[in-house]
């Protein structure tokens, strides 16, 4: 039977050339057949079946099968003939049997024998030896992954040890987000990042600033009443008595004098004298603890004004004013009723103000009597231009404050120790737990909650701490605290440098500003890729999100959302283990890739 390849006609067995070496290129038309009666082999060796070899779509397509071949005149290009028709694998068997062992092999000597028990021994030695620096290689390597930067100290491992009975299993899941604390992204991508940060930040900037200056220029008094005083004393003679009744269209009316200065006049110069700052929300609803908001501190007359940077989409933005330009003062703490000055502007400093003051501000702030300003960064160049030239002193107060921070600081200090490799699941279920007994949905709870929710997470303290930071927190002395003041002032909060990193990340699933992210969401942004243990192979990328998802889980109210207090107690929790703060940022940085 002819013999089709690869849609090449098949020709006649007279057509076909004899295949001599490699100086001619293989001709396309040939046939199992015909290709294995044109040379003579040696015997002893199995046919080569090539027509079985080749793969055919066509349905007519068909071989010479090795049991219709001829025995005696079967061959391939190379010479290989079968005498008989057997299988490979018997056949070879019997040829090594017959062929190659020769008959007349003398029996090896007892020497001989010791020589290879001995080699086969020393082979079977370095083969285990070999293996066993190959395992204790790999192993050093994924404690070397597996493990964050070493920056604590031995009282910390010490405190590990102990503490390593109180741990579940939900803790060490959560601890393993800390697996991206050493792979920090490439230098150079990282610089390239934070540049362009950098210069969008002062494009904002300069753009709120340019809106200050606008909108403060353009109110400026132009016809300002005591301008007119010299107009009226000159014309006091020449009104008429009845002129007050005398309809408007007879009335002589004239301009002001332009020329004459007053103290209420705003000039460029005059406003020049400012101190710049961001500002964010201490709020727990989503929506307002990410708003972009950026003040001012004018020293001329200790007035401040704060403006809200929005964005719509790429490239569509607008400033607006978020708290007017007035001269306000304290509405808690030590400074209660004193008005703001140049010493209050710090990195953390907190701003308060009176809602109801402000009857443009959303509803949801308006619900607390108080909106609470955290400054996140701050001009320090123009700060410490201004302190220079300011004449400032110091009283009383600053003393009373720095002691307000000791008590506070003991009392974290000691519940650190308790936190330690549980922060994330004390903390979120701690918040759970107050939204639960908060029955009027304001956020105040009075002691007996305070101190009942801390017997309940075992995070309790000495009486004498507890009465001197409650005599602090409540100031106005209702016997309510605001639970979200109470867990920054008892267990402490991270630093705004991390803090910014949460909000970004927070802000970059929540691109709908709902204040809210279903988990649907979390799931799809979250990337596992850069983990320490999915880089050495101990676990996949799919269990390090479930792992992540379920510890998550924890802090929600809801089992298909995370409302951004829940995201930021999750972290919060896990920014007590975290020393050094890239370490942190990278744990951000790596899944969310910010």
């Amino acid at each position: 039977m002819e013999l089709e390849v690869k849609g090449v006609a098949a020709a006649s067995r007279s057509q076909i050339q004899p295949f001599f070496g490699r100086k001619k290129p293989l001709q396309q038309r040939w046939t199992s057949e015909s290709w294995t009666n044109q040379n003579s082999c040696p015997p002893a060796v199995p046919r080569l079946d090539l027509g079985s070899l080749v793969d055919s779509d066509e349905d007519n397509f068909s071989y010479i099968p090795l049991s219709t071949a001829d025995p005696q005149n079967s061959s391939s290009t190379v010479g290989w003939i079968t005498p008989y028709q057997t299988t490979y694998t018997q056949y070879h068997l019997n040829e090594l049997n017959q062929n190659i062992i020769p008959e007349n092999l003398p029996a090896p000597t007892d020497k001989y024998k010791l020589k290879y028990q001995q080699y086969k021994t020393e082979i079977k030695e370095g083969y285990k030896q070999y293996s066993q620096r190959n395992t204790e290689n790999t192993k050093s390597n994924i404690t070397h992954l597996q493990s964050p930067r070493n920056k604590i100290d031995e009282k910390c491992v010490q405190r590990e040890e102990a503490n390593t009975a109180d741990i579940t299993t939900l803790d060490r899941k959560a601890l393993l987000q800390q697996g991206y604390a050493d792979n920090s992204c490439d230098t150079q991508q990282r610089a390239r990042k934070l540049y362009a940060e950098t210069v969008a930040a002062e494009k904002k900037k300069q753009t709120v600033a340019e809106q200050v200056m606008i909108d403060h220029l353009s109110r400026a008094v132009i016809s300002d009443p005591e301008q007119n005083l010299a107009i009226e004393q000159k014309e006091s003679d020449n009104i008429l008595p009845d002129s007050k009744i005398t309809p408007l269209r007879f009335r002589k009316r004239t301009l002001h004098e332009t020329k004459i200065r007053t103290n209420s006049t705003l000039t460029e110069n005059v406003l020049s004298h400012k101190l710049q700052f961001d500002g964010r929300i201490i709020s727990r609803n989503g929506r307002d603890a990410c708003r972009e908001l950026i003040g001012f501190f004018f020293t001329h007359d200790q007035s401040l004004t704060i403006y809200e940077y929005r964005q719509f989409g790429k490239n569509r933005t607008i400033v607006l004013p978020f708290i007017q330009k007035k001269i306000y003062s304290h509405q808690c703490g030590r400074r209660k009723g004193k008005q703001y000055r140049l010493g209050d502007f710090y990195v953390g400093a907190t701003l308060t103000f009176l809602s109801s003051d402000h009857l443009s501000l959303p509803e949801s702030i308006k619900e607390n009597t108080l909106l609470k300003l955290r400054i996140t960064n701050i001009d320090q160049i123009a700060l410490d231009s201004l302190k220079t030239t300011s004449m400032e002193q110091k009283d009383d107060i600053i003393s009373q404050e720095t002691n307000d921070r000791l008590v506070f600081k003991a009392i974290q200090d000691l519940l650190k120790e308790k936190l330690h490799k549980r922060g994330v699941r004390i903390l979120t279920e701690l918040g759970k737990y107050f939204q639960q007994l908060d029955k009027e949905g304001n956020g105040l709870l009075d002691k007996a909650d305070f101190k009942q929710a801390l017997k309940v997470f075992h995070l309790e303290v000495s009486e004498k701490d507890f009465e001197s930071a409650w005599l602090i927190m409540n100031d106005n002395g209702n016997g309510k605290v605001d639970y979200g003041e109470f867990k920054r002032n008892i267990i402490g909060e991270m630093n705004e440098y991390r803090k910014s990193f949460v909000r970004k990340a927070f802000m970059k699933l929540d691109f709908n500003k709902t204040g809210s992210v279903p988990i649907i969401n979390i799931r799809k942004c979250y990337c596992a890729k850069k983990h320490s243990q999915v880089i050495s192979g101990h676990s996949t990328e799919e269990e390090i999100v479930s792992w992540f998802l379920e510890t998550l889980k924890v802090a929600c109210s809801k089992s298909d959302e995370v409302s951004y207090g829940e995201f930021e107690d999750y972290y919060e929790g896990l920014s007590i283990e975290i020393v050094d703060d890239e370490d942190f940022v990278n744990i951000l940085r790596a899944p969310w890739g910010i």
